[in-house]
C-alpha cells in the first residue's frame, strides 16, 4: 500500500493510543514503515506533502509534545527526539517537518508568558495544528510596524519549512526603528503570507521549504509572543536563559534526523545486500552468498557501530535538555551553553557517522543498486542537503573551544 492510495491509514485504524514512550516510539516506527514504501517515487514527484502531514496527524505524532488534558500524548522531548529519529529512517524529508514542527510548537514554553503557552497549546493540541515556520535570521528580519494599535509584519524569507502544508506559521520580526523582536504564531492561510514554490532541492524535496513573502499579516500584541502591557501603555519583554533554547533544540533536531536517514540507509542497503547482491566469483576464498563475505560483513559491522556511537551521543545530549526543562525559569548560562557543546558534538558526529553510511552502503550492495529505481541514492542527497544548515566546522570549534579554553557558546539566532 502506498501513501497516497484511497485505504491510507486513519486514526481510527491505528488502534489504542499509546501509553508510554515505547509505544509512541514504535508508532514512529510504524509510520516510516508506511512512508518508505513510495519514499522514493514521492522524492521523485517532489509534490507538496498534503497526504503524509495528514499520515502524521492521524498518527497521533502531531500532538506528541501536547498536554494530555487537551488530548495531547503529554511526552517530553527525549521520546519526541527518537520519534524524528524513527520517521526520519522511513523518510527523511517528512522526518524534517516533523521535528520542526515539535521546534515551533513548542515556541510559546521558549518565549511566552504562562498566559499565553496555555491558551496556545490548547488550541494547538485540540485542533492538532500543523507548524512552519518564516524565522530563517540568514536573511533580513521581518520589519514589523504598529498600525491601528497592532504590529503588521512584512518581508520576505528565502526558506519557510512546512511552507503550505502548516496550519499555522510562527512568525518573528523587529519592531521598526528598534530592537525589539517579536514571535507571533499566526494561521497560515491567509493572503498576507504567499509561498514562492520554489523549493527544488537535491535532498529533503518534501519540506516545503521554499521562500515566502509576508506582507501585512496582522498580529493583535495579546499575541506577541512573551510581552506583557506596562502601565504607560507600552509593551515589555522580559527575557530568560530559556529563550535561547531553540538553537540548542534545532540542532538537536537536526543529529537525531541525519541518525534515522543513515538508520535508514543501513537498513535498505542491508535488505538489498541480502536479497540481490551476488557474491564476488574471482575472489580466493569464493562464498556462496554475499552476505558471507568477509568484507561485507566488516563493512556492516563498521557502520552499524558507529551509529550506536553516535546515537549515544544524542541520547546524552536528549539528558541534558530535560535538565534545564525541568527547571526553565531558573537555568544559567553555563548549563545552556554546557548542553549546546554536547549538541555540537552530537550534530558532527550524526553528520559524518550519516554521510559515510550514505556513501559506503554502495561499496556492500553493488553496481546494480545504483539503479535509479532502487532509491539507494536518496539517503546521501537528504543528509548531504540539510547538513550544510550551518557550516559543521562552526560546531567543530565550539566544542573545540569549551575543550581547550574551556569557553561556552554565546547564544546566537541560527547556530
Amino acid at each position: 500500500m502506498t501513501l497516497t492510495d484511497s485505504t491510507a491509514t486513519t486514526r481510527a485504524d491505528w488502534g489504542p493510543t499509546p501509553t508510554d514512550p515505547h509505544g509512541w516510539v514504535q508508532r514512529g516506527r510504524d509510520v516510516a514503515s508506511q512512508l518508505a514504501v513510495d519514499a522514493v517515487a514521492r522524492d521523485r514527484a517532489n509534490n507538496t506533502p498534503y497526504a503524509e502531514v495528514e499520515l502524521l496527524k492521524d498518527s497521533g505524532l502531531v500532538t506528541l509534545l501536547g498536554p494530555v488534558e487537551h488530548g495531547g500524548a503529554g511526552q517530553d522531548w527525549t521520546t519526541a527526539l527518537r520519534v524524528v529519529r524513527a520517521v526520519s529512517a522511513g523518510d527523511g524529508s517528512i522526518g524534517q517537518l516533523l521535528g520542526y514542527h515539535y521546534l515551533w510548537a513548542w515556541a510559546a514554553r521558549l518565549v511566552a508568558t504562562p498566559e499565553q503557552v496555555a491558551a496556545v497549546e490548547q488550541q494547538a493540541t485540540e485542533n492538532a495544528w500543523f507548524y512552519g515556520g518564516a524565522v530563517n535570521p540568514r536573511d533580513s528580519d521581518l520589519t514589523i510596524t504598529e498600525e491601528g494599535g497592532e504590529l503588521v509584519y512584512r518581508g520576505e524569507k528565502s526558506f519557510s519549512t512546512g511552507g503550505q502544508v502548516s496550519d499555522v506559521t510562527v512568525l518573528e520580526g523587529v519592531i521598526d526603528g528598534t530592537e525589539k523582536h517579536v514571535f507571533a504564531i499566526v494561521p497560515t492561510d491567509q493572503p498576507a503570507i504567499q509561498f514562492k514554490g520554489d523549493w527544488d532541492s537535491l535532498g529533503q524535496r518534501l519540506t516545503e521549504s521554499g521562500g515566502v513573502v509576508i506582507d501585512g499579516v496582522r498580529v493583535p500584541w495579546e499575541a506577541a509572543a512573551g510581552y506583557v502591557a506596562t502601565d504607560d501603555g507600552g509593551h515589555e519583554f522580559a527575557p530568560r536563559v530559556y529563550n535561547t533554547l531553540n538553537v540548542p533544540l534545532i540542532q538537536l533536531i537536526f543529529a537525531n534526523m541525519y541518525l534515522g536517514i543513515a538508520e535508514g540507509a543501513l537498513a535498505t542497503a542491508a535488505s538489498y545486500t541480502r536479497e540481490r547482491t551476488r557474491p564476488w566469483p574471482y575472489a580466493a576464498d569464493v562464498k556462496e552468498r554475499s552476505s558471507e563475505e568477509f568484507y561485507v560483513l566488516e563493512t556492516y559491522g563498521d557502520l552499524r557501530s558507529k551509529l550506536w556511537a553516535a546515537e549515544a551521543l544524542t541520547e546524552r545530549a536528549a539528558v541534558l535538555i530535560e535538565a534545564i526543562n525541568a527547571h526553565a525559569d531558573t537555568v544559567t548560562a553555563q548549563e545552556r551553553g554546557e548542553a549546546a557543546v554536547v549538541i555540537a558534538a552530537a550534530k558532527q558526529v550524526a553528520i559524518d557517522v550519516g554521510l559515510e553510511v550514505g556513501t559506503r552502503v554502495f561499496e556492500v550492495t553493488g553496481a546494480r543498486a545504483t539503479a535509479s529505481s532502487v532509491g539507494l541514492d536518496i539517503f546521501w542527497r537528504n543528509i548531504r542537503t540539510h547538513s550544510l544548515h550551518d557550516p559543521v566546522a562552526h560546531k567543530r570549534a565550539e566544542v573545540g573551544r569549551y575543550t581547550l579554553l574551556g569557553e561556552i557558546p554565546e547564544p546566537t539566532w541560527y547556530t
